[in-house]
């Protein structure tokens, strides 16, 4: 938690001010009882009229003097607060944007989610009870030491394991609740839907139970707190009391005491509500920091390597790469050069490691063996964004964002003109599809794109990428979703576009990379093949049984 209240450094100003009000406020909340005493001991007792008023209107200055310190903290404290959620969500979201595809996949989407939220949500409302409240807990803590030590660690030992249990059934449940949204379709296909409400009702039975655990311990507190003052208070009543009937304490004094006692009482009061919220906040602390403390292992050199002049040239030098943990290489020992006005196919069975391969490219991954060049530079020694942007990839997935079809097709390059994106939509053959929309390019894209089908969000896709115009065209799968007629139109159209520049495609099609300047046949992670579409039928095993399995042998070619 003190490393997550360190990000608060831009609000110290705002801090000293807060301070400085809740202490004013403090000195009036104190001082207004003796006053009441003096009013009661000198001006009534002794018939004093103008004491009684003229300590009746000091005691109303302090009375305003509170209220207008309690309103100007509670709107510092929530400035402060809402200040730190909005720079922490900030932080998390540049951090996970800056993690490597297996960092992300480590934590996992939902999870993620949820700590940019629920989690972040949690330290926010913390803050914000813990700077309207600390100066109370002061006196609390001066006062009721040995009896709130006793209760607060009897229930932190079981609150604060329960509050990360808690925040990892939230994870589950937005995981559940995630996967049945953008899988919707496919359960009602396959009639499913008793099976995920079980699914996830399991995951909410789990996250009550554990919340109704948590309740019940916290539930303990505020009674025993509160059993521990009344019986402060009852005792100070009666001692009060024998001491009045005895001549040794005025009642003005006594009186006084009572109004510490209850002030005393709603000090524990608030105490009470933010230890109830500090388990959670702690562990909703601990995820953050997870998060924001994760190493980066895809990081900008310190020194980049200057420009070699070099225009979309791709060399892959003996490349392997092994996830962590793993018992053997995804890819070993790959060597070939890309070169601009070149197409590089890549082919290969499901598993065979053709997208792990294009993704070393644009260091979605480093590898852990060899080098990947792009003109004549390791990757590693280029800043990342220097070398995205000579990268136009196309990928597995068609993506698109919400929002319209120019900010879907302009969004690798803001400034397109809309005569760029036309033509890259024409080059994409996108253009009939967008004419007919109401709008054209205005035309409303849903989230994910779910108002296109598969073969129009890839050919939106394939247009993101054609009119950055970029070096390097890297096509993942990207034509799968395509009848014959606009696959071989695409292609032909492709052809002149990128006359210039490296394309590498990755395909599961044949037909697509029939006229590839170089195919790379991969199997089991290593390059089994390469060459031109006749030659591997000359020499390589797998390509033929690949080529056979989709084509009858007459449109072979060989």
């Amino acid at each position: 938690m003190f490393r997550l209240l360190a990000r608060l450094k831009g609000s110290w100003l705002r801090i000293i001010l807060l301070a400085a009000l809740t202490l004013a406020g403090v000195y009036s909340d104190l001082y207004l009882p003796s006053l009441m005493a003096r009013i009661i001991n000198d001006g009534i007792t002794g018939g004093d009229q103008r004491l009684i008023l003229l300590t009746g209107a000091e005691m109303l200055l302090f009375a305003l003097l509170g209220v207008l310190c309690a309103v100007s903290s509670g709107i510092l404290s929530s400035q402060v607060s809402m200040g730190f959620g909005r720079d922490l969500r900030g932080a998390v979201f540049r951090k996970t944007a800056a993690l490597s595809l297996t960092e992300f996949e480590s934590f996992g989407t939902a999870t993620l989610i949820t700590r940019t939220t629920n989690d972040i949500n949690q330290v926010q409302m913390f803050i914000t009870m813990a700077f309207t409240s600390s100066p109370s807990l002061s006196r609390v803590v001066l006062l009721s030491v040995p009896a709130l030590v006793v209760t607060v660690v009897a229930v932190s030992s079981v609150a604060l394991p329960l509050s990360g249990t808690i925040q990892r059934s939230v994870d589950r449940v937005n995981r559940i609740l995630r996967e049945k949204l953008t899988g919707l379709r496919v359960e009602r296909a396959f009639g499913t839907e008793e099976y995920e409400e079980q699914r996830f009702d399991g995951a909410n039975r789990d996250l009550t139970a554990v919340s109704i655990r948590m309740h019940r311990t916290m539930s303990v507190l505020m009674p025993a707190l509160t059993l521990i003052m009344s019986f402060t208070q009852i005792s100070l009543v009666w001692s009060g009391a024998v001491q009045i009937d005895a001549g040794n304490l005025l009642v003005g004094d006594m009186m006084a005491v009572i109004q510490y006692v209850m002030q005393i009482m709603m000090s524990l009061m608030m105490f009470t509500m933010i230890f109830v919220m500090a388990p959670r906040a702690v562990a909703s602390a601990r995820r953050l920091n997870d998060v924001l403390e994760a190493p980066e292992a895809i990081a900008d050199p310190l020194s980049p390597a200057p420009d070699t002049g070099l225009r979309g040239t791709v060399e892959f030098r003996d490349v392997s790469l092994t996830y962590q943990g793993a018992e053997k290489p995804v890819l070993e020992g790959i060597s070939f050069t890309a070169r601009p006005g070149e197409t590089t196919a890549i082919i290969g069975s499901t598993g065979s490691g053709k997208s792990t391969l294009v993704n070393l490219i644009p260091r979605f991954f480093d590898a852990t063996g060899g080098a990947v060049l792009v003109d004549g530079v390791d990757v590693r020694q280029l800043e990342q964004k220097q070398l995205r942007d000579k990268i136009g990839f196309v990928p597995q997935k068609a993506l698109l964002f919400r929002g319209t079809i120019r900010e879907n097709i302009a969004y690798g390059k803001p400034t397109a003109t809309d005569l760029e994106i036309l033509e890259a939509a024409q080059t994409a053959q996108a253009l009939d599809f967008i004419q007919q929309k109401p709008g054209g390019l205005e035309a409303p894209v849903a989230q994910l794109g779910q108002n296109f089908s598969g073969g129009q969000k890839q050919r939106l896709s394939i247009a993101r990428a054609l009119v950055r115009k970029p070096e390097i065209y890297i096509f993942d799968d990207s034509f799968s979703a395509l009848d014959a007629k606009t696959d071989a139109a695409l292609r032909a159209a492709l052809k002149r576009t990128t006359q210039d520049a490296t394309v590498l495609i990755v395909a599961q099609k044949v037909s697509t990379i029939l006229d590839a300047d170089r195919i790379i046949v991969l199997d089991g992670g290593g390059c089994v093949g390469m060459g031109t579409h006749r030659e591997l039928l000359q020499s390589c095993p797998v390509y033929q049984e690949i080529v056979y399995s989709q084509m009858p042998a007459e449109e072979v070619g060989a």
